[in-house]
């Protein structure tokens, strides 16, 4: 939570690199200080390495994401990139660009939700960058590790393919219209916590890419397997996995699983919109060998969708008999 001490400093007042001392406690002791950090790599891994950048009044705001969030999802996010690949994390690098007028505290809520995200998930805080800003935003570049056969790549999908889920989808969207007042209905407050906690402080997938490792005993060929985050929605990562992979998908509308009672909340309409194109719910959306595929959704780890085709489009299949309905890309874009 955010911390209430010294209220009325700001950061112009505490000045740079007083404001680096006050960081260092939520970094890995002894990386930071020197020009770049130093990390070792096990061998036999790549290393993986992916940057996000979160912009005030883009990606957050004081009415809906309070910095300790902020810190959460900006970690989350980048490790969700990670996951996505197959890898597990090893660090990050935080860059921030500040106005002066900044309270201390807010910044040191920043880095408490940074910090917590990371203990809970792995990695650690190695370093970074601090400047002036006419609006606050954190970029961070996140390291992780992957043995090469078991990298995952979104041009790797074949037809006959599994296509599935980790987890339901829309619940950050429903957190986000809670946060926003936009629902009309009364919601109880175990689900309103839920969606609000699923909308601030998303989950990266590495329990289920353990898990998925764990299925594939020693010894066993490691398959081909296409994936990304579903964090710019369920139906860009369909599409983006598609023309990556020059292939098509039928993907069974009854079967994208939702967050509970979201359709009888805001309507069936609503949360099947939601989910496909709502967005930020940070699931893993993976192609696999059918055979994998059946083994990884009995472990409880994941939900089938679809299946991959040949015909270069993304189909959502209503009904057995019925035509169907091409995704497209409505989800969030920066420009």
């Amino acid at each position: 939570m955010q911390s209430d001490r010294l209220p009325s400093v700001t950061i112009a007042e505490i000045g740079e690199l007083a404001l680096i001392e006050r960081l260092k406690p939520f970094c890995a002791e002894g990386m930071v200080g020197d020009d770049a950090a130093l990390i070792d790599v096990e061998p036999g891994y790549r290393l993986v390495v992916t940057t996000d950048v979160l912009v005030e009044t883009v990606h957050f705001s004081d009415r809906t994401t309070p910095p300790f969030a902020v810190g959460w999802r900006a970690a989350a996010a980048n490790l969700s990139d990670l996951a996505a690949m197959g890898a597990m994390p090893l660090a990050i690098t935080v860059g921030l660009g500040l106005p002066g007028e900044t309270p201390w505290p807010w910044v040191e809520a920043l880095y408490q939700g940074m910090a917590a995200c990371l203990k809970t998930h792995g990695g650690a805080i190695i370093g970074g960058d601090l400047c002036r800003a006419a609006q606050r935003t954190v970029s961070i570049t996140a390291l992780g590790q992957v043995r090469p056969e078991q990298t995952i790549r979104r041009d790797a999908a074949v037809p006959g393919m599994s296509v599935v889920v980790t987890g339901p989808h829309g619940a950050s969207r429903a957190g986000l219209a809670l946060l926003l007042e936009e629902l009309a209905v009364e919601v109880p407050t175990p689900l309103k916590s839920a969606w609000i906690k699923a909308h601030q402080q998303p989950v990266p997938r590495f329990d289920a890419i353990a898990r998925l490792h764990q299925i594939i005993q020693p010894g066993e060929h490691f398959p081909p397997i296409a994936g990304m985050d579903s964090s710019d929605g369920l139906a860009n990562a369909l599409l983006q996995i598609a023309h990556s992979s020059s292939v098509g998908m039928e993907i069974e509308r009854s079967r994208i699983p939702l967050p509970a009672q979201l359709s009888d909340t805001v309507g069936a309409e609503t949360a099947i919109e939601w989910a496909l194109y709502g967005g930020e719910d940070f699931e893993l959306v993976l192609c696999l060998p059918p055979n994998l595929a059946d083994r990884f959704t009995s472990a409880g780890c994941a939900t089938p969708i679809g299946t991959v085709t040949p015909t270069k489009t993304v189909q959502l299949i209503s009904d057995a008999n019925g035509p169907g309905i091409s995704l497209t890309h409505q989800s969030f874009q920066h420009f």
